[in-house]
Protein backbone atom coordinates (compact mmCIF):
# COMPACT_ATOMS: atom_id res chain seq x y z
CA UNK A 1 0.00 0.00 0.00
CA UNK A 2 1.38 3.39 -0.81
CA UNK A 3 1.59 6.26 2.22
CA UNK A 4 -0.80 8.32 -0.06
CA UNK A 5 -3.51 6.36 0.62
CA UNK A 6 -2.39 6.88 4.28
CA UNK A 7 -4.72 9.48 6.34
CA UNK A 8 -4.21 10.73 9.91
CA UNK A 9 -7.09 12.59 11.07
CA UNK A 10 -7.00 15.30 13.93
CA UNK A 11 -10.58 16.55 15.69
CA UNK A 12 -10.53 20.04 17.74
CA UNK A 13 -12.86 21.34 20.08
CA UNK A 14 -14.05 24.50 18.19
CA UNK A 15 -15.81 25.69 21.05
CA UNK A 16 -11.97 26.42 22.53
CA UNK A 17 -11.69 29.15 20.31
CA UNK A 18 -15.41 30.96 19.61
CA UNK A 19 -16.89 30.23 23.38
CA UNK A 20 -14.01 29.36 25.80
CA UNK A 21 -11.52 32.03 23.84
CA UNK A 22 -8.48 30.17 23.91
CA UNK A 23 -5.88 31.54 22.07
CA UNK A 24 -5.11 29.76 18.23
CA UNK A 25 -1.78 29.20 19.17
CA UNK A 26 -2.84 27.22 22.07
CA UNK A 27 -4.99 25.05 20.37
CA UNK A 28 -2.62 24.30 17.91
CA UNK A 29 -0.59 23.10 20.38
CA UNK A 30 -3.08 20.86 22.05
CA UNK A 31 -3.30 19.15 18.34
CA UNK A 32 0.57 18.97 18.19
CA UNK A 33 0.80 17.26 21.48
CA UNK A 34 -1.61 14.98 20.98
CA UNK A 35 -0.23 13.63 17.60
CA UNK A 36 3.34 13.67 19.30
CA UNK A 37 1.30 11.16 21.32
CA UNK A 38 -0.40 8.98 19.21
CA UNK A 39 3.05 8.97 16.93
CA UNK A 40 4.77 7.87 20.19
CA UNK A 41 1.93 5.03 21.24
CA UNK A 42 2.07 3.56 18.00
CA UNK A 43 5.43 4.00 16.78
CA UNK A 44 6.22 0.39 15.34
CA UNK A 45 2.50 -0.26 13.87
CA UNK A 46 2.96 -0.78 9.99
CA UNK A 47 0.64 1.86 8.64
CA UNK A 48 2.38 4.69 10.84
CA UNK A 49 5.46 3.46 9.87
CA UNK A 50 4.91 3.89 6.23
CA UNK A 51 3.43 6.99 7.22
CA UNK A 52 6.48 8.25 8.25
CA UNK A 53 8.73 6.87 5.95
CA UNK A 54 7.19 9.85 3.54
CA UNK A 55 7.60 12.91 5.34
CA UNK A 56 7.07 15.21 2.20
CA UNK A 57 3.82 13.44 1.44
CA UNK A 58 1.76 12.94 5.05
CA UNK A 59 -1.76 13.38 4.49
CA UNK A 60 -3.58 15.17 7.78
CA UNK A 61 -7.18 16.23 7.62
CA UNK A 62 -8.06 18.63 10.57
CA UNK A 63 -11.71 18.74 11.49
CA UNK A 64 -13.75 20.57 14.41
CA UNK A 65 -15.54 18.94 17.48
CA UNK A 66 -18.33 21.60 18.87
CA UNK A 67 -17.79 20.69 22.09
CA UNK A 68 -15.70 17.87 24.77
CA UNK A 69 -19.42 16.07 24.50
CA UNK A 70 -18.84 14.93 20.81
CA UNK A 71 -15.22 14.57 21.30
CA UNK A 72 -15.68 12.26 23.74
CA UNK A 73 -18.66 10.27 21.94
CA UNK A 74 -16.25 9.94 19.16
CA UNK A 75 -13.40 8.30 21.27
CA UNK A 76 -16.21 5.93 22.22
CA UNK A 77 -17.28 4.95 18.83
CA UNK A 78 -13.34 4.35 17.68
CA UNK A 79 -12.55 2.39 20.52
CA UNK A 80 -15.94 0.05 19.92
CA UNK A 81 -14.66 -0.31 16.34
CA UNK A 82 -10.61 -0.86 17.52
CA UNK A 83 -9.29 2.66 15.87
CA UNK A 84 -6.60 3.26 17.82
CA UNK A 85 -6.24 6.69 18.55
CA UNK A 86 -5.58 9.23 21.60
CA UNK A 87 -7.63 11.99 23.41
CA UNK A 88 -5.10 14.51 24.42
CA UNK A 89 -6.63 15.89 27.84
CA UNK A 90 -5.03 19.26 28.30
CA UNK A 91 -3.98 19.33 32.45
CA UNK A 92 -4.31 20.08 35.28
CA UNK A 93 -7.23 21.51 33.80
CA UNK A 94 -8.48 18.22 33.07
CA UNK A 95 -9.75 19.50 29.57
CA UNK A 96 -9.99 17.33 26.67
CA UNK A 97 -8.89 19.20 23.86
CA UNK A 98 -8.29 16.76 20.77
CA UNK A 99 -8.38 13.69 19.34
CA UNK A 100 -5.85 11.88 16.88
CA UNK A 101 -5.74 8.63 14.37
CA UNK A 102 -3.51 6.70 14.49
CA UNK A 103 -2.39 6.92 10.70
CA UNK A 104 -4.44 4.36 8.85
CA UNK A 105 -5.46 3.91 4.83
CA UNK A 106 -8.42 6.44 4.06
CA UNK A 107 -11.10 3.63 3.34
CA UNK A 108 -10.82 1.88 6.69
CA UNK A 109 -11.09 5.46 8.55
CA UNK A 110 -12.92 8.07 6.65
CA UNK A 111 -16.32 6.97 7.54
CA UNK A 112 -16.11 7.94 11.24
CA UNK A 113 -15.04 11.48 10.41
CA UNK A 114 -17.44 12.16 8.08
CA UNK A 115 -19.69 14.27 10.30
CA UNK A 116 -16.84 16.81 11.25
CA UNK A 117 -16.46 20.14 9.36
CA UNK A 118 -12.74 21.03 8.74
CA UNK A 119 -11.28 22.84 11.50
CA UNK A 120 -12.02 27.01 10.99
CA UNK A 121 -11.28 29.28 13.95
CA UNK A 122 -13.59 32.29 12.95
Amino acid sequence: MSSSNIVQYIVVRSDLVKELKWPVGAVIAQACHAVAAVTHLFYQDEHTQQYLADLDNMHKVVLQAPDDGSLLALRDKLEEHNIKNKLWIEQPENIPTCLVAKPYPKDQVQKYFQKFKLFKSD
